[in-house]
C-alpha cells in the first residue's frame, strides 16, 4: 500500500494503529506489571529502591528505660529534696528514684552522700561503686507481665 501524503503528515510510520487505542489493551500491562521487563527504566529513575530487601518494622512494643547517672544524681540532690523525692527515715537519708520516674541508676560519675537509693534497675558496677562509699541500693524490680 502506498503511503500518501496526507498518511505522512499525521505521524509516525511506527505506532500500534487507531484501533489499538480504543480499550484498555496494548499498554504493556496494568499496574505495576513490567517493571523488571519493559519498564525498567521508570524503576530506575522514579522508585530505585523498588526491588529487593529493605529490612522489617518490629510490631514489639519496647519499654522505655529513663536512666540517671550517679553524677546527675549529686547534682539534681537539692531538685529532689524540694519534690520530696529525699526524706529522712530513722537517721538516714532514703533517695526514692523509682517515685521519681528514673528506671535505672548508671555508675558514671561519683555519689558521696551516705543514703539509701531506692531504683528499679541498676548495674553491677554502681551497686560496688555505691558500697564502697558506704551507700546501700534497694533494686525494686517489679517486672509487670501483662502480656
Amino acid at each position: 500500500m502506498v503511503r500518501t501524503k496526507t498518511k505522512k503528515q499525521r505521524g509516525g510510520r511506527y505506532g500500534r494503529g487507531f484501533k489499538s487505542g480504543r480499550g484498555k489493551g496494548k499498554r504493556g500491562g496494568s499496574g505495576l506489571a513490567g517493571l523488571g521487563k519493559h519498564r525498567t527504566q521508570l524503576v530506575i529513575k522514579f522508585d530505585p529502591n523498588h526491588f529487593g530487601v529493605h529490612g522489617f518494622k518490629s510490631h514489639k512494643q519496647g519499654k522505655l528505660e529513663i536512666p540517671i547517672t550517679l553524677k546527675e544524681l549529686a547534682e539534681s540532690m537539692e531538685i529532689l529534696k524540694s519534690k520530696g523525692f529525699v526524706r529522712d527515715e530513722n537517721g538516714e537519708t532514703v533517695v526514692d528514684l523509682k517515685a521519681a520516674g528514673y528506671t535505672k541508676l548508671l555508675s558514671t560519675g561519683d555519689f558521696r552522700v551516705k543514703s539509701k537509693i531506692i531504683v528499679p534497675k541498676t548495674t553491677e558496677r554502681c551497686i560496688n561503686k555505691l558500697i564502697v562509699t558506704g551507700v546501700s541500693v534497694e533494686v525494686d524490680e517489679q517486672t509487670d507481665r501483662a502480656e
